[in-house]
């Protein structure tokens, strides 16, 4: 941020002239030691060139680039005149003059802060009569100086004194929404931060933590350890803690977001042809003819107009797109929920962009037109970005350029434009925007390659969203694909068969209906009971995180709910729920279930999952330290309003249950159940079924004294699977490691139901395992009663029992249980 001493704001002043105006602004700058008085020369003619009125009395005058080189130091000086002077032909009168010495982008905050300014009429108007320069400053530059100022000039800015190093959990790094989130809470703290990708801010590697671009700039990925730097060690802390706790990410799941696994081919044509391999982003087999589609080369020509009108022109080309996007979110949410409309949440974001913005306004100001200008600010970011060696946040280059464009087609006068297909095809591109794809019409378009593009990008996870196969990747021999050549798009491998033969293409229908078949059966039986070939009941129900989540559940086939994540209720908010909002969120999931079952997980904060406003104790290792249940004991403050809401609603819904996270002695347990007893008294509710989490080794090992007190188990495979292994799930190098199928961890899942049947108990998994086929064999093979798993997962997982009689699956687990590692278990199942 550039500095503005109170001895460069002169107010009171007058003139009798614009000339006059300008010899005395230019004299304050060459007071502060920023140009050399020869400078005014090329501020007068660049009033010859443009008229630097702005508008609301505020002109900011300012050198030629031909003089450039009189700038000694960038910086600003404003000269105040209540009385004003007329500035240009038509008689606009100037009472703020700012003139401007801009020999870097360091000027670029304070030209942002001018337009925010003029947006305030009556606050500009103060600015013109206060007789305070420190008013001026704060209106400029966002901070008010101390009273007390010095005649010297202001010297350097200070490192900054706070610092601490911090690893990224994000799974898919410092994307948009997490890079907004925190430069929303940085904008709000008024603090000073920083983050560097090296241990020393000065290597250049660093971002201004409230600027988005500078931020996904960096290219942090999971695991990059980097520097957070602060003038403030509050400020510091609520950083870091924010940045722990995943800013509004869950690391707790896979992300709905996450690529697909790369696959083996299922099918493929016996006497292939032509073949184009790319990279699998959206499974499924399709058969049809091909079409191009190249978008149109926006035009974008350099024509200067006055800077005011160009600064006009700007401003309501973002205020259209900003328009637009609001529609889009409103129309994507209604189509495919609101993960899918967050996407385009994130590209309000890069539209509000700062950095971006201020940019463009530079360029402006140096005689160029608003569209050129936009143009080449977006441009230069979204070169940055594809130059991030993480293919995640190179993918958020296609974001920006869909920005771009609906930008300059504001400012071009153009309309969207449309996708013709001429009927359902395999459309064929250089790469699509987000926009485009949500965009796309299923029965106009039947899948997509295209040359460029990645697997985790936002237009994959839309092409998803729509159930279109899709392949990106490809490179550019897919562009010379000629339109209407019979192709073959496998999107689940990522291969495009060119001319294949009507036998490989009867074949491919075949499959195709096979597939599909498969889905269908599946889903016309997602409200029949889970239940193995040979009648064995296994109970499916869904993991889900709000009331509003169980309609979705219910009508997927859910069976119950297996786990309700309650601290999702503290996580997506900023102050701590009170025991009537949480018992309005617990009575509404109750009633919508009937009389499944509902069982409420209690807060499990700590580990992946921080609350930054709880002000909780940093820790060295939280995975090991106060989490979960260990938490509500040090927090009664959080333990008991949740408690008593829970109570509240089973006195009238019998269908709830609860559960306590990471109990590793039988002393929690009896600890956690007293306090919950005393509270059920109290209030007058009935008992409650209770159960335990078994997340960590020695649960499952006492589970022989804890399965005569409990009423049921429930694992947790993604937390038992670390914990036995030694392995954080959320590591870069180790993540892929931690599979629940491992031999280690299905011992103690065995301990766990072994020692539940002898005391006429039940065994539920509500870890990630139970929602993939192989871990929904294997489990139920060992005895497991009850899988919960998220909604999508509960006609395939239902399916998948339905192939096998439990004597099989007995058979299966017996064998995985011998295995050496996970991917031999896997293995025994055929896919």
């Amino acid at each position: 941020m550039i500095e503005l001493p109170q001895q460069l704001v002169r107010v009171g002043a007058s003139a009798h002239s614009k000339d006059d105006a300008l010899e005395q602004v230019a004299a304050l700058l060459a007071e502060g030691g920023n140009i050399d008085p020869a400078y005014l020369e090329g501020m007068r003619v660049r009033e010859t060139q443009a008229n630097t009125y702005l508008g609301n009395g505020i002109a900011i005058p300012h050198g030629t680039p031909d003089s450039r080189h009189l700038i000694r130091k960038t910086g600003i000086a404003v000269l105040q005149l209540p009385q004003g002077v007329q500035w240009g032909a038509d008689g606009e009168q100037v009472h703020l003059v700012v003139g401007i010495a801009a020999a870097s982008d360091e000027h670029l905050d304070i030209l942002r802060r001018l337009t925010r300014v003029l947006g305030d009429e009556d606050g500009v108007r103060r600015l013109w009569v206060t007789q305070n320069p420190a008013d001026i400053v704060e209106a400029l530059t966002g901070e008010r100086p101390p009273a007390a100022v010095t005649a010297a000039p202001a010297a350097a800015a200070p490192a900054l004194p706070f610092s601490a190093q911090v690893t990224l959990p994000n799974p898919l790094g410092m994307h948009a929404r997490p890079a907004t989130m925190l430069a929303n809470m940085v904008k709000k703290s008024g603090a000073k931060v920083r983050l560097g990708r090296d241990a020393a801010l000065s290597s250049g590697r660093s971002a201004d933590a409230t600027k988005l671009m500078q931020i996904l700039g960096l290219g942090l990925t999971r695991g990059t350890t980097f520097t957070v730097s602060s003038d403030d060690q509050a400020t510091l802390k609520a950083v870091v803690d924010a940045i722990h706790a995943g800013l509004g990410d869950d690391l707790s799941v896979t992300p709905a977001s996450a690529a697909p696994a790369r696959r083996q081919r299922d099918w493929q044509p016996a006497t292939p042809g032509t073949t184009l391999e790319g990279v699998g982003a959206a499974d499924g087999l399709v058969v049809g003819v091909t079409r191009q589609h190249a978008p149109k080369a926006l035009n974008v020509p350099d024509t200067p107009t006055d800077p005011a009108e160009a600064a006009a022109q700007l401003d309501a080309a973002l205020k259209a797109a900003d328009a637009d996007l609001d529609n889009v979110i409103a129309d994507v949410r209604a189509k495919f929920g609101a993960e899918k409309a967050a996407i385009f949440g994130a590209h309000k974001e890069l539209l509000a962009d700062e950095g971006t913005v201020q940019d463009a306004v530079s360029r402006i100001l140096d005689g160029h037109g608003a569209a050129w200008a936009y143009q080449q600010a977006t441009n230069e970011r979204v070169a940055s970005l594809q130059k991030l060696d993480d293919p995640t946040l190179a993918a958020r280059a296609i974001d920006l350029s869909d920005v771009q464009r609906r930008v300059l087609r504001h400012l071009l006068g153009l309309h969207e434009e449309n996708i013709q297909t001429g009927g359902p095809v395999i459309l064929l591109a250089p790469d699509l925007t987000p926009s485009d794809t949500a965009r796309l019409e299923p029965d106009a378009v039947l899948g997509f390659a295209t040359a460029q593009g990645g697997p985790t990008s936002h237009t994959a996870i839309i092409a998803r969203g729509l159930g279109l196969p899709a392949m990106v990747a490809v490179g550019d021999g897919v562009l010379d694909v000629p339109d209407g050549t019979p192709a073959i798009l496998d999107g689940s491998a990522g291969f495009l068969y060119l001319n294949p033969t009507d036998a490989d293409v009867q074949s491919a229908r075949d499959r195709m209906a096979g597939l599909a078949r498969e889905r269908e059966t599946a889903r016309a039986a997602r409200h029949h009971p889970g239940v193995t070939r040979d009648g064995v009941r296994v109970e499916v129900a869904a993991n889900i995180n709000r009331a509003g989540d169980a309609a979705g559940a219910l009508d997927a086939g859910a069976e119950g709910v297996g786990l309700m994540r309650t601290e999702f209720l503290f996580l997506e908010r900023d102050s701590l729920p009170g025991e009537d909002d949480q018992e309005r969120e617990y009575r509404a999931m109750a009633a919508a279930l009937g009389d499944r079952p509902l069982i409420i997980r209690t807060l499990d904060i700590g580990g992946d999952k921080e609350v930054p406003y709880l002000g909780l104790a940093r820790e060295d290792n939280s995975f090991l330290g106060i989490r979960g249940i260990r938490l509500c004991f040090e927090r009664p403050d959080l333990f008991l309003p949740q408690l008593r809401a829970i109570a509240r609603v089973a006195r009238d819904h019998p269908n709830v249950h609860v559960m306590f996270p990471m109990i590793s002695t039988l002393e929690d347990f009896r600890r956690a159940r007293a306090i919950l007893d005393d509270v059920r008294q109290e209030l007058g509710a009935p008992r409650i079924p209770l159960g335990v989490m078994v997340e960590v080794p020695s649960a499952a090992l006492l589970a022989e004294q804890l399965a005569p007190e409990v009423d049921f188990f429930s694992v947790g495979t993604n937390d038992l699977t670390q914990y036995t292994l030694a392995m954080d799930r959320m590591h870069p190098q180790l993540a892929r490691q931690t599979d629940a199928m491992h031999p280690a961890v299905l011992q103690l899942i065995r301990l766990t139901v072994e020692a539940a049947q002898k005391h006429g108990k039940w065994v539920g998994v509500c870890g990630g395992a139970a929602g993939d086929e192989v871990g929904a064999l294997v489990l139920t093979g060992l005895g497991v009663k009850e899988l919960s798993v998220s909604t999508p997962q509960i006609p395939g997982v239902k399916a998948a029992l339905r192939q096998h009689t439990s004597q099989e699956l007995k058979e299966l687990a017996a064998r995985a249980l011998q295995q050496p590692d996970a991917a031999s278990v896997r293995a025994l199942v055929k896919g």
